[in-house]
This record gives C-alpha cells, sequence and structure tokens, in this order.
C-alpha cells in the first residue's frame, strides 16, 4: 500500500507530494559557498533558471552572507543586489522565495514577485520584520538564530542543543504569531550552522522529529555547511572546501526527506532533486 508522509506546506505556497528543493542563488561577493560567482543581475537570474531546470522547485535570492564572520551590508547595497534577480525570476514565472533580514528588503521583494520571506533571524534582526511580512500576508520561515555571523560562534553553547532549539524555536514562533503572521503561513529551520559546532548539527539532523513536532512544515539547509566537512575529513586532514560537499549535502537532503521535511535548500541542486525523488518513491513503496 502507497504511503505520503504528511510534511504540511505553508499558505500560499504550491504544494508538492515530496520534499521541496530549493535551490540557492547568492547575489554576493562573499558567500561561503560561491561567493562572487553570480553576482551580477543577468548571471544570477540565469543560475536561478538553471537551477530549475535542474530540479529546483523554488529559489532562494539573497544579497547578504551569513557566513560565520561575515560583516553585514548596508540596505541600499542588498536592495540592489536581490530586488532586480527576484523581479526577473519572477516574470520567467519561478517561485522565488527572498532571503533577508531586513524588512524594507523584504517588502520590495516581495512587491517584485517573491512569495516567500526567509529570514534567518526570525524576525529578530529588524523589528519592523513580523509587521511587514504580515501586512504582505505572505509566508515566513523561521530560523533558530542566537545572533549576528560576526560572533555567532561564541553563541554555540548548549546542554542539550535539540531541547533547547526546540524550545527557542516555540517561543520565536509564539512571538511571530502575537505580531499578526498567521501560524498556517509559518515555516521553521534548525539553523544549521549559525550559532553551532559539528556536534550540534548533527545532533539536529538526528533529532528532525523533534523538530517537526512544533507543528510546522520544516526547511532544512545543510548545503555545503562546515559540519559536513568535518564528517569528510579523515585523519586530521584539511576538511574538503565547500563545493566539494554536494554529495554529502545530497545524503543529508535524503536523510531530511526521510524524516518528513517540507523543503532542503541547497546550492547544487540535481544530486539533491534526485535524492528527494528516490526517498519519496521508498516511502510510496511502503
Amino acid at each position: 500500500m502507497s504511503t505520503t508522509i504528511d510534511r504540511g506546506t505553508a499558505q500560499g505556497l504550491p504544494e508538492w507530494d515530496r520534499c521541496a528543493v530549493m535551490g540557492v542563488v547568492n547575489v554576493t561577493p562573499d558567500s561561503f559557498s560561491d561567493g562572487g560567482r553570480w553576482f551580477d543581475t543577468t548571471a544570477a537570474v540565469k543560475h536561478g533558471l538553471d537551477l530549475v531546470a535542474q530540479g529546483a522547485d523554488l529559489v532562494d535570492v539573497g544579497g547578504e552572507s551569513t557566513r560565520p564572520g561575515a560583516s553585514r551590508v548596508d540596505e541600499d547595497e542588498e536592495l540592489r543586489r536581490v530586488v532586480p534577480v527576484v523581479r526577473g525570476l519572477a516574470a520567467e514565472g519561478v517561485t522565488v522565495s527572498v532571503d533577508t533580514m531586513r524588512a524594507t528588503v523584504a517588502a520590495r521583494a516581495v512587491a517584485a514577485g517573491a512569495v516567500l520571506v526567509n529570514d534567518v533571524s526570525g524576525g529578530l534582526a529588524d523589528p519592523a520584520m513580523v509587521p511587514a511580512v504580515a501586512a504582505a500576508e505572505v509566508p515566513f520561515v523561521v530560523m533558530h538564530w542566537r545572533g549576528f555571523s560576526r560572533g555567532m560562534n561564541d553563541l554555540a553553547v548548549y546542554d542539550d542543543v535539540v531541547a533547547e532549539v526546540v524550545a527557542e524555536l516555540r517561543t520565536r514562533l509564539d512571538a511571530v504569531v502575537a505580531g499578526g503572521i498567521t501560524p498556517e503561513r509559518i515555516v521553521v529551520d534548525p539553523g544549521l550552522g549559525f550559532a553551532k559546532l559539528a556536534p550540534h548539527d548533527l545532533a539536529l539532523v538526528a533529532h528532525l522529529p523533534e523538530l517537526r513536532a512544533l507543528g510546522r512544515p520544516l526547511l532544512v539547509a545543510a548545503s555545503r555547511k562546515r559540519f559536513l566537512g568535518h564528517v569528510l575529513t579523515r585523519d586530521g586532514a584539511t576538511p574538503p572546501p565547500a563545493r566539494e560537499r554536494d554529495a554529502a549535502t545530497a545524503a543529508v537532503s535524503a536523510l531530511a526527506a526521510h524524516e518528513g521535511a517540507w523543503a532542503v535548500r541547497v546550492h547544487e541542486v540535481r544530486a539533491t532533486a534526485d535524492a528527494v525523488r528516490v526517498a519519496r518513491a521508498v516511502e510510496g513503496a511502503r
């Protein structure tokens, strides 16, 4: 008998019968993974379309690096980077998400065609974000976040990372709902790599059902992150660079899909698109 996992969906987004694939377009010169490759608007739009052709269901456009230690870009520059790319992709019929911590950028991106706001701070970085998203009536990703990139490694202190992340996300969900965003429009993200060390990330990946118990669709963003570099390092060698972690990323994507994640966010789409489809086929054969 064929079965499917109830992954949930955020109101206002398409429904997929499997874990969705969110492709990443970084319009930045300093992303940890692919900084500078898609900094030009034309190149960024083309890359987004290529990701869709490779199997991405939606594309997440960001103009500010959130790698550990990164400094913030100013608002005008973030707008200059992001809005034309969002507009170009939306004009081609792409389901576009905007990755930003600023309410003004979120609002301008939604006006340009974005249908999802992915805020790695969960609305904490900009007090105007939650009211802006509530007014726009679009879905909102609430990620677990403890502070800005420059000092976040100092905040990676936990007694029980799974319990603490779940509790802090629950508190943030309550605040976002109190701020006017309807629960049906919220997605949660455990924030792998944000104020977390490799053992913390692995523990969260191993306990995705506890995160799903929050009752909202779950986004897992493991792509090319440091913890995968640690996993792949042998005999004290230097961890492989970010672009050599795509097979490991696809492995996490398959695990996340198996555990009921709503979507996975990745830089290299093709392998993950295959992984989630295999996970769905196995699920359907139960």
